[in-house]
């Protein structure tokens, strides 16, 4: 009796036992795991595009060259820009000309030849005013006709305007030019000198430079092909403006705010730790990232974009990396 008493001690003692382990254990189990966020490293990228359009001739990077600021990367030819340049130079040529010769105003040889002729002109009223004084005695004694006398003042008044017209021609050569025909010369000069410098500036597009720091992403076409007005070149990657990108639904943001300090880890870089500073946070734009918290009931939950930039540079770290926050 003693015995059977002993065996069902032992056996309550022993169930008791393995409930409290199959609790202890559905503890553990059933225990929430820390929630983990995935995210991605990005980082700002350029395109490298030309204002002219033309040919491929020779490429100064390759891709994953790292690159600085201004340093050439790509040159492009364009004989149609060298021949505009040559016919802009041709068209300034004949400008400067044109305005030079207005502002000396006529040659020597042609005021020379001008004061020649205002001088024959000037003998020419001295003549026909002596024939003019003789006729007009004459016919005051009524020894010629009328008709004579008209027609030598005639001739005289047209000596007189001769040598006027001649005066005229004479002056003009002196003073050159009008003030007005001098500054439309001049005008055009400009006119000129602008479209030099809109062709010198399609000139100096051709050598196409890096708009900053980082590496060559990827090139698109290759030595020898065609590219148009705009056309992107080559990417170049920014490595000095890194940040991480996370997508978290609403239901697991748990008060992150702007301006938190969060630790996460890059599985890449052997698991290294940084910590980055939220700058940016906004729902995404499309309608798809709603999900419902629950399979039955309960909410939908939007997932919002959060943005966070490192607190330090981490040496290997490329975009494309995955960072895990928990």
């Amino acid at each position: 009796m003693e015995k059977k008493r002993s065996s069902l001690a032992a056996g309550i003692i022993g169930l008791i036992v393995i409930i409290a382990v199959i609790g202890v254990a559905g503890y553990f189990v059933s225990k929430p795991k820390p929630a983990t966020v995935q995210g991605e490293a990005e980082a700002s990228e350029y395109r490298v595009s030309g204002k002219v359009p033309g040919r491929i001739e020779e490429l100064y990077v390759r891709e994953g060259d790292y690159v600085h600021k201004g340093d050439t990367v790509v040159f492009i030819d364009s004989p149609e820009v060298r021949a505009k340049l040559a016919q802009v130079n041709a068209l300034k040529a004949a400008a400067v000309a044109q305005s030079t010769k207005a502002k000396n105003g006529a040659q020597k040889e042609m005021i020379e030849g001008a004061y020649q002729m205002w001088q024959a002109a000037l003998v020419q009223e001295e003549v026909m005013r002596k024939s003019f004084d003789r006729i007009q005695r004459l016919y005051d004694q009524k020894v010629v006709t009328a008709q004579k006398y008209d027609e030598v003042k005639a001739k005289y008044d047209a000596s007189v305007s001769q040598a006027k017209a001649a005066k005229s021609q004479y002056d003009m050569a002196l003073v050159g030019a009008r003030a007005e025909d001098k500054a439309a010369a001049a005008a055009v000069v400009n006119q000129a000198e602008g479209a030099l410098m809109e062709v010198q500036g399609y000139l100096s597009e051709l050598y196409l430079t890096a708009p900053c720091d980082g590496i060559v992403s990827a090139i698109y076409p290759k030595v020898g092909e065609l590219v148009g007005q705009g056309a992107p070149i080559m990417s170049i990657t920014d490595m000095n403006d890194m940040w991480f990108t996370f997508n978290i639904r609403e239901d697991n943001l748990h008060g992150i705010k702007r301006g938190d300090v969060i630790s996460l880890s890059v599985p890449a870089l052997d698991g290294m730790k940084l910590d980055a500073k939220v700058t940016y946070m906004a729902a995404r734009e499309s309608f798809a990232t709603w999900r419902a918290t629950r399979e039955t009931g309960s909410y939908d939950a939007r997932t919002f974009e959060v943005r966070a930039v490192p607190e330090a540079s981490a040496e290997g770290l490329l975009p494309g990396m995955t960072v895990i926050v928990k």
